[in-house]
Formats: C-alpha cells, sequence, structure tokens
C-alpha cells in the first residue's frame, strides 16, 4: 500500500480525492509496515488543522474526536486569525 507523505505531496495541493483515498487507507487498515499507516495519520491531522473542512469527515479516524472537533469549530467559526 502506498502512502503519502508531507514530503512528498504539499498539503495546499491535495484534493478532496486525495483526502477520500488516505482515508480508506485508514479505515481498511492494511499497511505492510506499521509506519506507513502512521505516516497516514499524521497527514490526515496535519490536514485536519490546516484543511479542515476536507478533513471534518473523517475525525473519527484520528481517534481524537472530542480533542479536535473543538478547535476545527473554532477554525469554521471564526477562521485561522483568532
Amino acid at each position: 500500500m502506498k502512502t503519502l507523505t508531507k514530503a512528498s505531496r504539499d498539503i495546499a495541493v491535495l484534493t478532496s480525492q486525495d483526502v477520500a483515498e488516505l482515508a480508506v487507507r485508514l479505515e481498511v487498515d492494511d499497511y505492510t509496515d506499521p509506519f506507513e499507516g502512521l505516516n497516514d495519520w499524521h497527514l490526515l491531522r496535519s490536514l485536519a488543522f490546516q484543511r479542515p473542512e476536507m478533513v471534518e469527515p473523517y475525525l473519527h479516524l484520528l481517534d481524537m474526536v472530542d480533542g479536535i472537533e473543538e478547535e476545527v469549530s473554532s477554525i469554521f467559526c471564526c477562521g485561522l486569525n483568532r
């Protein structure tokens, strides 16, 4: 299974299709190496803070919905410049 990394893909250019594919990989959890899954999780987490609108349907995959939900909500409400 091929993972995306921040080094190889700029978060700003990821599409909703890229994020959906990332979410599917995390949901299936069929990685050949535990670090591949960890890299995908970190990428999704980075996306949650930088582009929260793209990650909202997949917050459950971060296993920190309560902690990040408040932050994402405040970004939607007030923007990044709070």
